[in-house]
């Protein structure tokens, strides 16, 4: 008789469950042990191991698979049980190790593969294969398709948060803490009494007034600058929606803007400037013809600007002439710096306020929420549990399901925040997405790609460009050295039918199987695949805390950018006044809704995982794990980089500072 020593590690506080006993039988390649009964007769969340010798007639080689069964006990041992690992040392002293970190609900037998994904080598067993066969069915079962409307990503289908699986639900403290922040968030923010005020702002001191209930360093900046031209620019690169902006080589034809209206000195002409790469343009063409909302039975309006910018000398980026409306004619005249301060203001506003929608809904919605779900639900779909691709980017979907069907119900459904009481909610904001969606392209999404396509490599103090473009080089290391360990030549890639699925789901199921997208159907190298799946995790971490992190600095006070606006776009130069904006702006209970809601949507949770932080420790092998630390390292470089370089700034930029990045999307 031989003795194999069996460790099981259960959940920590997050993860706490009760006490359960359960039964494991190990399987090798020269056979299997018996079903032996054992027990965690300890709280689950005081994280200590059980660690039980499971007697064998005979030494069972190379251990494969392990099979748990969690005993159905009428009084004890009914509630979900939380493993995180397993460890096995075999008589001879070799040890094996099972990385789970899955809940167990049920009595079934669950087939847990060793975790060294020896199934991507030559080397296979009936019993690994039926392992990996079990697990995609049970996920299959349990993560299907469903789709909000035609022409959207597709996205998990659920009735209620209690019918997610506990695998991707909040854990007991982050849920505890949605609601209560839920709650509270207007109480917190000192807005309850304002939030079912229905009138309109009288001055501009009295929305100070609202705001000075709660205030950030930054917003504090916007409040004070947001009339400033300099900063009105400077959004465009650093604020929260970086995505709009290009080099302009050459006018468009719906925007006939002259050297006369721009240059009045004659000391310089757009053609000039635009061959020294000067002139820069922001087209939200994709709002023409989108239905605004009404808002308590009041029409509201939103337009489809055109903003050209202009590079000056000592490095600002200056708005130069602005047209809120695609067709050119003359009831949509070219607002210039030059016209009368509250012609500008108001132009300024109405583009700010098309900034927002774009930026909810496309940059932030589309771009990072949607699309991480459609990686996140099509990993869980076809990648096996010991896959290195699912140990890789198990980290980076954490809570995005859910935090997702919650924006479904709360935010985009038809009694959610944005439909109440953004310009683009309800019709408006399908259009949008559906807008958004067909015109998205694989190479938008590879931030080096995005910025060479649209021309911005040298704009200077674009500091989104700069520390995303780091950020994008040390995810891809880390993921190149991970990928290529376990994948030693492009026909490993080739040959790998879970991975062929995954990108073959995330082809049809997110992107709609739209060739023109140039998402790939399947992948060919491995230099494809890394690419791919650096994009994956750049995506739902630092690409969304780009466009999320900052929203109550740049959006908190409301007239730099307004959710809605009640008058339609000024057709005449020379009319309007501070009465015109403030007729204009969002009415109060509008803006408080607003205000608690980006205010929510910034805030960080206490549980929150950074960038390269993986407390799961889902890789077995020295070289993954020495990748690990060597990205760790990396990440606190760049974080030291960007604080020294913060230091000299009027306006510090921290939303890809790593130490701000979470691994996914989460909030």
């Amino acid at each position: 008789m031989v003795d194999y020593s069996v460790t099981i590690y259960t959940g920590d506080a997050a993860h706490c469950s009760t006490f359960h006993d359960f039964y494991i039988t190990l399987v090798g390649t020269d056979g299997r042990s018996d079903c032996k009964k054992l027990s965690t007769w300890v709280p689950s969340f005081t994280q200590n191991p059980y660690t039980h010798n499971v007697e064998c007639t005979k030494p069972l080689g190379e251990l494969l698979v392990i099979i748990i069964q969690k005993e159905h006990h009428l009084v004890f041992s009914k509630g979900p049980w939380f493993v995180a690992k397993v460890e096995v040392r075999s008589p001879m002293g070799d040890i094996y190790q099972f990385p789970i970190y899955k809940w167990i609900t049920d009595s079934k037998d669950h087939y847990f593969q060793e975790g060294s994904a020896k199934f991507l080598s030559q080397e296979k067993h009936n019993i690994t294969e039926l392992c990996w066969t079990i697990d995609l069915e049970e996920q299959q079962a349990l993560y299907c398709w469903d789709q909000l409307k035609d022409g959207l990503p597709h996205n998990m289908k659920a009735e209620s948060c209690s019918s997610l699986p506990l695998d991707v639900r909040f854990y007991n403290i982050k849920e505890l803490e949605m609601v209560y922040t839920g709650a509270i968030a207007l109480l917190q923010l000192k807005l309850s009494e304002w939030a079912e005020h229905k009138t309109k702002w009288t001055n501009i001191e009295d929305i100070k007034h609202l705001y000075c209930c709660h205030r950030t360093e930054i917003s504090d900046y916007v409040c004070q600058n947001w009339q400033d031209d300099s900063f009105f620019g400077y959004q465009f690169l650093n604020g929260v929606n970086p995505m709009m902006i290009q080099c302009c080589k050459t006018l468009p034809e719906n925007f006939q803007v002259t050297d006369e209206m721009v240059f009045k000195d004659g000391n310089q002409s757009l053609t000039d400037e635009m061959k020294k790469g000067n002139i820069f343009l922001c087209d939200y063409k994709m709002l023409d013809g989108v239905k605004a909302n009404v808002i308590d039975g009041e029409q509201q309006y939103l337009v489809a600007p055109l903003v050209l910018l202009h590079k000056t000398p000592d490095d600002k980026l200056m708005p130069i002439a602005i047209q809120l409306k695609q067709i050119p004619a003359e009831d949509n005249p070219i607002f210039l710096p030059t016209d009368s301060r509250w012609d500008w203001l108001l132009a300024k506003t109405f583009v700010r306020n098309a900034d927002f929608n774009m930026h909810e809904l496309s940059s932030h919605l589309l771009r990072t929420h949607l699309l991480a779900e459609v990686f996140a639900v099509a990993l869980l779909r076809h990648i096996p549990m010991m896959h290195p691709l699912y140990k890789l980017l198990m980290p980076h979907s954490r809570y995005t399901l859910m935090i997702n069907f919650l924006a479904r119900k709360l935010l985009i459904s038809e009694d959610g925040v944005f439909t109440k009481f953004a310009s683009s909610g309800g019709e408006g904001m399908i259009t949008i997405l559906r807008k958004a969606l067909s015109s998205m392209t694989y190479r938008s999404l590879c931030l080096p790609d995005d910025i060479s396509d649209r021309g911005l490599e040298d704009v200077p103090n674009f500091f989104y460009r700069d520390d995303g473009l780091k950020l994008w080089n040390i995810i891809y290391s880390f993921v190149k050295g991970t990928l290529q360990y376990y994948y030693k030549s492009d026909q490993m890639v080739q040959e790998d039918q879970a991975l062929q699925q995954w990108i073959g789901d995330i082809y049809s199921k997110g992107f709609l199987s739209e060739k023109n997208t140039g998402i790939p159907m399947r992948f060919d190298t491995v230099d494809e695949l890394v690419k791919f799946v650096t994009m994956v995790i750049f995506t739902g971490s630092a690409q969304h805390s780009a466009v999320n992190t900052g929203q109550y600095d740049f959006i908190g006070w409301m007239p730099n950018t307004p959710m809605t606006l009640k008058c339609p776009p000024p057709s005449k130069k020379g009319e309007a006044t501070e009465e015109t904006l403030l007729d204009t702006l969002p009415s109060i209970d509008v803006t408080v809704h607003g205000m608690a809601t980006v205010w929510l949507l910034s805030k960080q949770s206490t549980d929150a995982e950074c960038l390269g932080y993986y407390p799961e420790q889902r890789f077995i092998e020295e070289v993954p794990l020495n990748n690990i630390k060597v990205f760790q390292e990396q990440l606190k470089e760049l974080s030291l980089q960007i604080e020294d370089r913060n230091k000299d700034l009027d306006l510090p930029y921290t939303y890809l500072d790593p130490k701000v990045v979470e691994n996914s999307v989460s909030v």
